[in-house]
């Protein structure tokens, strides 16, 4: 007998193939391979990454030469935070076409992680949410991002 599922997944049947896969509704995320672990050292999280001059690479998917000051760039993401808060468009709808970091093209999804596997500044930021909450701009090397805790 097969270990019990983690917490929030669930078993389904493709309707296409008939085969078994594996959906965590809260998360949305399916998989064909059955989950392990509980995720309870992990957490889930979406972001949105503004690069500037003083970030680590300065150039993303979307532009070779990121030239904007680091001013610039926290004014955008504040911007856009508060485009999200107050439910004009939703993280991953904007990460989709306006985030410099190559998750952009899953919405900012970022899948699970645990201590130690992001920068430090995300990581304590990242940990500290609650499900569903958004962060304040958070700085790292990389940028400015904003973060959103998906599990």
């Amino acid at each position: 007998m097969a270990d019990p599922l983690p917490s929030g997944w669930i078993e389904k049947v493709s309707q296409s193939t008939g085969k078994t896969y594996y959906y965590n509704p809260s998360t949305k995320q399916s998989q064909w391979e059955r989950p392990v672990g509980d995720n309870s050292d992990q957490v889930r999280a979406s972001h949105l990454l503004v690069k500037h001059t003083e970030s680590r690479r300065p150039s993303s998917w979307k532009q070779e030469v990121i030239s904007r000051s680091k001013d610039e760039a926290l004014e955008i993401i504040k911007g856009y935070r508060q485009r999200i808060t107050n439910d004009e468009i939703s993280l991953s709808k904007l990460a989709e076409t306006e985030s410099d970091c190559s998750s952009a093209r899953n919405g900012g999804d970022l899948g699970y992680f645990g201590p130690g596997q992001m920068q430090k500044p995300f990581e304590e930021a990242t940990f500290a949410l609650t499900v569903g909450e958004l962060s304040e701009p958070v700085f790292t090397d990389s940028g400015i991002h904003l973060i959103l805790r998906t599990g």
